[in-house]
Order: C-alpha cells, then sequence, then structure tokens
C-alpha cells in the first residue's frame, strides 16, 4: 500500500493542552502500512554489485518482498548465477549485467538493458566497490586512485545520471558508503575518500530530486563479512576482522539488507538524504 498524499494542514486550528487527536484537521494518520503482496510489489529495482555479500543479501531480500531484480557486477560469473537462480528458485526474476562500471559507456548500457528488460525503474542500489591497501599516500599510485574513484564513486554518478530520465515520483536512489567515510582509514585513504564523496552527493542529490518527488539516501555499513574482505586483506587481518568493534564481530550481509529495504520501500516516505549506519555499534556522529 502506498503511503497517502499528504494532506494539507489548516495552520489556523488551535486546541488547548496537551490536544484531542480527533479534533485535529486533519486527523493524523497512524494506522500501520500494509504491504499485502510485499514491500515491493512489481517495483524494478537495479543493484550494483548485487551477485554477492551486501548487494546479494539485499537483491535475495528484495526479490522476497516482490521487486523485479536487475544486477550489475564486474566478472564474479559463478556468484551472479547462483544469486539469479536462488532468486529464480523462490519465484523471482533476475536480469544479470556482466561488465566494468568504472567505464561510464557501460553504465549507460546498464541502465538501457534494465529499462529494454522491463520497461521502467523504479530504485536504484548503487552498492558496487573496490579498495586495497596502502601504507602512505605515496604508496597510492595514480593510477589506483583513478580505478577507485571510477568504481566507487563516478560509476554511483554515472548510473544515477542515465537511471533519473526513467525514474518517477516514489522511486528511490541508494548509495552505500561505509564507516571509513566518517572515521577514516589510515590504509584506505582512496577509498575513505570515495566513500565520502558518495556522502556529499547523497545529499546533494536528495535535495536537487527532492521537487520530482524521488528519495535519495544512503548506508554507511561498518565491518561485513563479505568477499571483498578476503580478496583485500592479509590472513592475520582476516582472522580479527570486525573484532575492533563494540560488538566484537563483523556483520553479516543480511544484517545490513533491510537496511536498503526500508529505504526502498514506502515505510521510508519521510526519509531523505539520510545515511543508516549498520556498524556494530560505534557512534560516528554524522
Amino acid at each position: 500500500m502506498k503511503k497517502q498524499e499528504s494532506k494539507k494542514i489548516n495552520p489556523k486550528q488551535r486546541q488547548s493542552r496537551p490536544g484531542i487527536e480527533s479534533k485535529m484537521k486533519p486527523v493524523p494518520e497512524t494506522e500501520p502500512h500494509e504491504f499485502r503482496k510485499g514491500k515491493l510489489h512489481n517495483k524494478v529495482a537495479l543493484i550494483t554489485g548485487g551477485d554477492s555479500g551486501i548487494g546479494k543479501a539485499t537483491a535475495l531480500l528484495f526479490a522476497k518482498e516482490g521487486a523485479l531484480l536487475s544486477i550489475a557486477y564486474l566478472n564474479e560469473v559463478s556468484d551472479a548465477k547462483a544469486t539469479k537462480e536462488e532468486i529464480e528458485a523462490n519465484g523471482g526474476k533476475c536480469y544479470l549485467i556482466k561488465g566494468d562500471l568504472s567505464r561510464e559507456a557501460h553504465c549507460k548500457n546498464v541502465i538501457e538493458k534494465t529499462i529494454r528488460t522491463y520497461g521502467k525503474l523504479d530504485i536504484v542500489v548503487n552498492n558496487a566497490a573496490l579498495h586495497w591497501e596502502a601504507e602512505s599516500i605515496e604508496d597510492i599510485t595514480t593510477r589506483q586512485l583513478l580505478k577507485t574513484f571510477q568504481t566507487d564513486f563516478f560509476a554511483y554518478f554515472w548510473i544515477v545520471k542515465y537511471a533519473v530520465p526513467h525514474l518517477s515520483k516514489g522511486s528511490s536512489i541508494i548509495n552505500t558508503t561505509s564507516v571509513t567515510a566518517y572515521q577514516g582509514s589510515p590504509k584506505l585513504i582512496d577509498y575513505s575518500a570515495a566513500k565520502g564523496a558518495i556522502v556529499s552527493f547523497t545529499r546533494s542529490l536528495a535535495m536537487n530530486l527532492i521537487e520530482k518527488g524521488i528519495r535519495v539516501n544512503g548506508v554507511a555499513p561498518g565491518p561485513i563479512w563479505t568477499p571483498l574482505i578476503v580478496s583485500t586483506f592479509d590472513a592475520k587481518k582476516v582472522s580479527e576482522f570486525g573484532s575492533d568493534v563494540p560488538m566484537k564481530r563483523p556483520g553479516m550481509p543480511d544484517e545490513v539488507a533491510p537496511c536498503f529495504l526500508f529505504l526502498a520501500s514506502d515505510d521510508a516516505t519521510y526519509i531523505n538524504g539520510q545515511i543508516l549506519h549498520p556498524n556494530g555499534g560505534e557512534i560516528i556522529n554524522g
């Protein structure tokens, strides 16, 4: 069920304290939302990096709630196929698009293929990312810096740029940033900088698209157990991963996916320009 259109508030009404709700005009809407066919029934959702980790968990949850999925991934064919098979085994629909999102032409192609497949687009989840450790800024080559920003930030910009003409009132854009955007990371300087750019991009885009009725929000995960971790860090760091947060453990992708579902659904009709923080209890004041 979609949220009702906002009713005009009469600014001249007045009651004595503490006030009677039933006498207000309009009466405040307090009934819980009902989603009998799923929170995302018949919505088309594009998820970049949806083949594994947070993206996969989000895709599976979206499909369970009735969404039709388009998943963009780099080259992890086996993971992508497994995700697609799991979605379809449960009655969902999933379209896979392989390619390098660090190229603008491919980002445009992803949107075009999604529209050709489903005829519309309602939800965009920018999630794909890469990172490399470096002991010093002197160790970060210009090639690595550009690759990090092209994959982790420029791709988000390009995906949105080509998606917006196909989005309409009620659509939602959700960008994955990171706790490192707020705390920094001494060995992930370029990655943290790109994730910081995503926070500012999300806030600015939210204001830019608000008159069109398109909401833009973000999710800033803390340490989450995904393939990116074991492909980046050495064995010792992997064994200790997540132990430094208050909950003393890494989060699992399915503990993050509900944040994306909330922001994508009509449960979040009054949420815009915000970042959710599933990070194991770290207080980042951001």
